[in-house]
């Protein structure tokens, strides 16, 4: 055997490895021939047959995210989908690929109608001759079986159609296995994949076939295409099975394949995307320097990159060395935003742009500054996906660098001296590079908002030494505990990250949709200032020494009162610049970060009732009072505001914290933030006015004989979700944690032994374990295990209290951020990240425990 003629197992190997790689192509077309391929050959073409497993899986197939599937045949399209049975689940392409829809027959010219009847014609009196002849009428060919009939009979035929019909002007002649088919329509099965293939975007397509007329489509491969012939005989496939029932298994190999991919398999790590900010946009880095998720003009902005939720497909910019032979590192550099990767020759230096006073600037711009130094040949893919690929992304290399064309708002890649290749994948453009580095750093710069490709006097170092300058003065003027004081650091750097410079108002989160249960349907959008969430934010920032994101919150929420019909009607949620969030809607073009659907924007919460909301914000007030901070009449008229607005509706049933999507209910948690809002008012009054407030006191006294007389569950033994139901929350440590009851309270203490006992799991606390109407088990809440902690040190048990502790701070990521929950039972993190409520349990818990 030759060395270019492989074994048979090297072969199979080679057509596995290939499979592998192709289920993890962004966008999939699985396109197949029918007769031969997912049917064997039979001597009446009627009675062909597909088999049941290479048909379950083609279902599988359609069904998966960003795969299309698609049945190329030579049969007339009605007879096609019949005989397959997945009309309306796949595609069907007829007539060699003549046909692709239903209506056909209506596109012929009356020419080729004519011409088609003549044909038929001439074929019919051949057939004529011989009655193990047959004759198939398409709508744009006439088919010749010559299967059944005796051999010297069939030559007889197939000379007198070659060397007449088929040599009519516009017929064109088609040979398959014991068929002639005669067309009126110039089109092959090559044609017809690349028509699919535009339709859908396809980044990768595999391809079945056994007869002659599918070498046309094996022709058409391309890249990380696969193409497969079915059974003996010469092919320009690059592999061969021997028959349906191998099709049948490598079918169901894809599947697998596809499906494990979707499900998360190979997806990052949440924890380990690392965050940037400019106090406007914010963007994470998976290891590798790849770019994963960016949103413009602001966080909630449609997404430019969005690997992260939907594959590369969606979007992502990465830089790595050609040849990666080692695991990349990532660190931040020192108390800053800007993160570095490293490799053993090649080193990246990412950081979002704050020099110059950007980050309060309303009509800033944002520059994405990307740094690559070392040596040996790095490749660079640029691949942004406008509004998260649901616009067709078009590049245009212009000197100086790469323009994304037809934007709202102009945006560049400023890369001097970089030779770009432009390369189709489906809708969107994408520029990659091979740079050799000698050296000297190569400095990428993308520009969001100004169409100029000029270099800028300012260099890049200085530029990123005034970033790192406005990340680490600000750091060094923390009062920081000493318990983990490298994690609170980082935990309060990203709490600042989470401001929207512009307005003062706090993103719960940096991203959209990162699942709460893997390949489930808890997939929220935190990237909104929920006024609990921002409140508790600047609140901890205050108690680590710094007011002016407090200050700048209240500012956002006296304009968010100003705007809001009146105080007692407030939404629990609101854009960053302070304006209503819009209804929410899903991104059906993207696939979900392992396989997680649907991908949600704009947030539905927006029109629940949320009646704790205005306890954080007087509890917020009252800690910069404690602060000293420079607070002013207006300030206190949002005091009462918010007082007169718990005092008209605290009494009423609601949301509650959770957002639980179900009917109103007297939630304790709820009933305790009122508690709290007039509580700290009162305080409030005392010291900032120097005046006493008989009425609220008298307020503050009946929510507390409310709550103390409603809020108990003898059978549970603890305080419970709301008024009369036994379901536990972790909310309701809040009874202790607020002040309303002492920590030695023996009730207090009950509930703490009960969530301990029944919502604890390892390091982490379940919010509840009742039916919330949603499908699927979240994991476990960080905030809450921080909670439980604050109780365990209130009721006097430091060992409990240290011990949790030390476990959640093991849940950090490798440069210290966490998102929203951790699932002990898989080991892996969830929901969005970071999350604010997450780095706020960390500075909390340091601060208690120091």
């Amino acid at each position: 055997m030759s060395a270019a003629t492989p074994t048979n197992t090297e072969q199979v190997e080679t057509l596995d490895r290939a499979i592998e790689r192709l289920a993890k192509t962004p966008v999939l077309l699985v396109a197949t021939d029918y007769d031969g391929t997912l049917a064997p050959i039979v001597d009446v073409p009627a009675d062909a047959r597909p088999s049941r497993e290479s048909i379950v899986a083609l279902r599988a197939l359609a069904a998966l995210p960003q795969t299309h599937v698609a049945v190329v045949s030579g049969r007339a399209l009605a007879d096609l989908a019949s005989m397959t049975g997945l009309d309306g689940a796949v595609m069907h392409v007829g007539s060699h690929g003549s046909e692709f829809d239903h209506d056909f027959m209506g596109s012929l010219t009356a020419d080729q109608r004519e011409l088609h009847r003549r044909v038929l014609t001439e074929v019919q009196r051949i057939a004529g001759s011989d009655a193990g002849f047959g004759v198939e009428s398409k709508p744009a060919s006439v088919a010749f079986h010559y299967r059944n009939a005796p051999e010297d009979a069939a030559e007889r035929a197939v000379r007198e159609l070659c060397d007449n019909a088929a040599t009519w002007d516009g017929v064109g002649l088609k040979s398959g296995k014991k068929v002639l088919e005669l067309s009126v329509v110039d089109l092959s099965k090559g044609d017809a994949l690349d028509v699919l293939r535009h339709r859908v975007g396809a980044t990768g397509v595999i391809f079945f076939g056994d007869d002659v007329t599918d070498e046309d489509a094996f022709a058409r491969m391309q890249g990380p295409d696969v193409s497969i012939k079915v059974g003996p005989g010469a092919t320009g496939a690059k592999h061969r099975v021997d028959d349906t029932i191998e099709v049948a298994r490598r079918l169901a190999e894809l599947v697998s394949l596809r499906q494990r991919h979707f499900e998360g398999a190979e997806a990052v790590p949440i924890e380990e995307h690392t965050l940037l900010s400019d106090a406007r946009v914010m963007a994470l880095v998976a290891p590798g320097a790849r770019l994963s998720w960016m949103c413009v003009p602001r966080i909630d902005g449609p997404a430019l990159f969005a690997e992260l939720l939907g594959g590369p497909t969606a979007g992502h910019f990465t830089i790595e060395p050609a040849r990666p032979s080692e695991t990349p590192r990532q660190r931040y550099d020192g108390d800053s935003l800007i993160l570095r990767t490293e490799w053993d020759r090649v080193s990246v230096t990412d950081f979002l742009d704050c020099s110059g006073g950007k980050p309060t600037q309303r009509a800033g711009r944002t520059d994405l500054i990307r740094v690559i130094e070392g040596r040996g040949e790095v490749r660079i893919t640029f691949a942004p996906r406008l509004d998260y690929g649901r616009t067709p992304t078009r590049l245009a290399i212009r000197d100086g660098g790469v323009e994304i064309e037809d934007t709202i708002d102009p945006i560049v890649l400023v890369a001097p001296d970089i030779e770009w290749t432009i390369e189709e994948e489906g809708p969107h453009n994408t520029a990659v590079a091979t740079v050799s580095l000698r050296g000297e750093p190569v400095r990428l710069e993308l520009r969001y908002g100004t169409g100029s490709l000029r270099e800028r006097h300012a260099e890049f170092g200085g530029r990123r030494r005034e970033t790192k300058s406005y990340w680490e003065t600000w750091a060094d003027a923390l009062t920081l505990p000493r318990r983990e004081r490298e994690l609170v650091l980082r935990s309060a750097l990203t709490l600042k990250a989470l401001c929207y410079g512009p307005t003062g108002g706090i993103a719960a989160a940096a991203t959209t949709s990162l699942p709460e249960h893997i390949g489930g349907v808890r997939n929220w959008d935190y990237r909104y200032c929920w006024l609990r969430d921002g409140a508790m934010s600047a609140a901890a920032l205050v108690k680590l020494g710094s007011s002016i994101e407090a200050m700048e919150f209240l500012d956002w929420m006296l304009g968010v009162i100003d705007r809001a019909a009146a105080p007692d009607r407030l939404m629990p949620l609101y854009t960053l610049t302070g304006h209503e969030v819009a209804p929410e809607a899903e991104i059906a073009e993207l696939a979900g970060y392992a396989g997680s659907r649907p991908v949600r924007v704009g947030n539905a919460a927006r029109g629940q009732v949320q009646l704790d909301v205005f306890g954080p914000i007087c509890e917020l007030i009252w800690q910069l009072v404690l602060a000293e901070a420079p607070l002013s009449s207006e300030h206190w008229r949002l005091v009462e505001a918010l007082t007169k607005a718990v005092e008209a509706r605290w009494h009423e049933p609601d949301h509650g914290i959770w957002e639980i999507r179900k009917p109103r209910r007297h939630h304790l948690h709820s009933k305790v933030m009122c508690w709290v809002t007039v509580d700290r008012a009162v305080r409030i009054s005392e010291c900032f006015l120097d005046r006493s407030r008989p009425d609220w006191e008298a307020l503050r006294d009946t929510i507390a004989k409310d709550i103390l007389d409603h809020a108990w569950n003898e059978e549970a033994g603890a305080y419970t979700a709301a008024y009369g139901d036994q379901d536990l929350d972790a909310a309701a440590l809040w009874i202790g944690l607020s002040g309303l009851v002492p920590g030695d309270d023996p009730r207090f203490g009950r509930t703490i032994d009960a969530i301990n006992r029944e919502l604890r799991d390892g390091p982490v606390v379940y919010r509840y374990l009742d039916n919330d109407g949603l499908p699927g088990a979240e994991g476990g809440f960080l905030i809450c295990a921080s909670w439980l902690v604050e109780s365990f040190v209130l009721a006097d048990r430091r060992e409990e209290a240290e011990a949790l502790f030390e476990a959640l701070v093991e849940l950090a990521g490798p440069n210290g951020l966490l998102p929203e929950q951790y699932d002990p039972k898989e080991g892996r993190t969830l929901g969005n990240h970071p999350q604010a409520y997450s780095h706020i349990g960390i500075i909390e818990n340091a601060i208690t425990l120091a």
